[in-house]
């Protein structure tokens, strides 16, 4: 049942996916203002520090600019939801524990919201962000300890980075990869795994992450390999290994034919 005296959440980021959040936080109560990107992110704060949160709803390569403009007095309201996303790219600005989501779900321009699995949240607006997603029957549910929830972003990262850069070579849907390109699908995952390593500073399990990927597989089998930023993806993934010095074998190959 809503709440009708629920708190106002910020948005930077009106796109496909902020859409629907910001869809889900009206449901439950929550008005919602929106921050343009083309107006100054401090003034538009300055003029509603009652907030009680501000999404960041802004596609990667855009992440490092938003959180750059945002005032050190709001880290605590800040909530994430970006793809690719580590505790590094929040810390390097100075966050110590935003409210961060890894989204399971999938919308398309014109087409109805399609979920895969059930979308983790950890952090102190948690349950309101489970709320919104719960209240337009996206599943999703709060994660209580930090290092579970790093776990489901390295899940996340995995699964997204392996089907956008192996799709590269092998095009179709998940299904078709893991079935038919399997070897393939698995150095990719192998090297992806190695530099979330490199980008935490420690070894994870890694068959608890490739299985975490299969449970995405599984979610949505016709889902497509390759979305429009596959390129940049890729580009990035290199970047990444470059600055920390690792070799990604598999992954190079793949440039050295798509980039």
């Amino acid at each position: 049942m809503s709440n009708p005296f629920a708190s106002e959440w910020g948005l930077i980021g009106a796109g496909e996916i902020g859409g629907v959040l910001a869809h889900g936080l009206l449901k439950t109560g929550h008005p919602v203002f929106p921050v343009g990107r083309n107006t100054s992110i401090e003034a538009s704060l300055a003029a509603k520090p009652d907030l009680e949160a501000l999404l960041v709803a802004v596609g990667e390569k855009d992440l490092d600019t938003v959180l750059e403009q945002i005032p050190n007095a709001w880290f605590d309201r800040v909530v994430l939801i970006q793809n690719e996303l580590l505790p590094g790219d929040w810390r390097k600005h100075g966050m110590e524990t935003p409210t961060v989501a890894s989204i399971w779900f999938e919308k398309k321009p014109g087409k109805p919201v399609k979920p895969l699995v059930s979308s983790p949240v950890h952090g102190a607006l948690a349950d309101d962000l489970v709320a919104a997603m719960q209240a337009l029957d996206i599943p999703a549910h709060r994660v209580n300890d930090a290092d579970e929830m790093l776990e489901e972003l390295v899940i996340k990262n995995v699964y997204i980075l392996t089907t956008n850069i192996a799709g590269l070579e092998t095009g179709g849907d998940v299904e078709h990869l893991w079935n038919d390109h399997r070897e393939l699908a698995e150095r990719v995952a192998s090297d992806v795994i190695r530099l979330q390593e490199a980008r935490v500073g420690r070894e994870l399990d890694h068959q608890r992450l490739i299985d975490g990927m299969k449970r995405g597989f599984d979610g949505d089998p016709r889902h497509q390999c390759m979305g429009r930023s596959a390129p940049q993806r890729l580009q990035r993934a290199l970047e990444q290994a470059d600055s920390l010095g690792i070799d990604l074998t598999a992954i190079r190959e793949i440039a050295a034919r798509h980039l």
